[in-house]
């Protein structure tokens, strides 16, 4: 089995078991994912982890399907490219966040895919790597737009035309790691923050994740109406009047 979905109560867990290509990216996964989001829209489910059976997370594309797209013509391997940056917008368009729990590494665009989380984990050991120049390829599932959001722009030249892994650390130092757990430990280090999330306020989390995105393709005015509207919404809505009651009366929430 290439993927599965494990239902775990508040959160979906997607295993990517492709150990036998280090987690390369298959038909399977993608369809594990697709239908974690869809599932996701329940309000019962408030976090979707990512993760990999295999100590890898993934390895990208598979060569081997990539020589037999060769023989495509080049408007069909447009149509292959899209399928991956389609479920890209979906992941970008979860309703509840998405946290990357990597071990081993994460290349091409397995690296693309972490990125899209919201949150990642990753091993002290673990490497990211932007490996298709090594291959005669050039970046795509959104990769160069991600690296330069969140990368100085040396090291992003580095990664992409010399196809050097970085070690998990020094995404840490960037920013791009939100925690490093020890190795073999980042499933865990996923699961407690998925228990915060899940003692959070659930449509207050999607809007916020929701903000965020699209504040590096707005403008400020655009950006601070945006956020207007938003502050003025959940105002009203019965988390805020949990939440400040809570904070007033210095207590834990119990949000609805």
């Amino acid at each position: 089995m290439n993927a599965r979905i494990e239902d775990a109560g508040d959160r979906l867990i997607i295993w990517n078991g492709n150990t036998a290509k280090r987690g390369a990216l298959s038909p399977e996964l993608y369809d594990c994912i697709n239908t974690a989001l869809v599932q996701a829209t329940e309000p019962r489910i408030r976090a979707v982890i990512l993760t990999s059976e295999g100590g890898f997370f993934c390895a990208g594309g598979n060569l081997n399907v990539l020589i037999e797209r060769r023989k495509m013509s080049e408007e069909a391997r447009r149509e292959k490219v899209d399928e991956l940056h389609d479920l890209l917008r979906a992941m970008r368009a979860s309703p509840v966040p998405l946290i990357a729990a990597v071990e081993g590494g994460a290349a091409g665009a397995g690296l693309s895919l972490a990125l899209a989380c919201d949150l990642i984990v990753a091993a002290k050991d673990a490497k990211f790597t932007a490996a298709y120049v090594k291959a005669g390829l050039v970046p795509d599932g959104g990769l160069t737009s991600a690296m330069a959001r969140l990368l100085p722009r040396p090291l992003a030249m580095e990664m992409c035309l010399l196809g050097r892994p970085v070690l998990a650390t020094r995404f840490a130092e960037l920013g791009a790691v939100n925690r490093l757990s020890g190795p073999g430990k980042a499933m865990e280090e996923a699961m407690a923050i998925a228990d915060h999330l899940a003692a959070g306020p659930r449509e207050a989390q999607g809007v916020i994740r929701g903000l965020v995105a699209q504040a590096y393709e707005t403008s400020e005015t655009e950006q601070l109406d945006a956020e207007r509207d938003a502050m003025a919404a959940a105002a009203g809505k019965d988390e805020a009047a949990e939440g400040i009651a809570a904070f007033l009366e210095k207590r834990a929430p119990a949000y609805p």
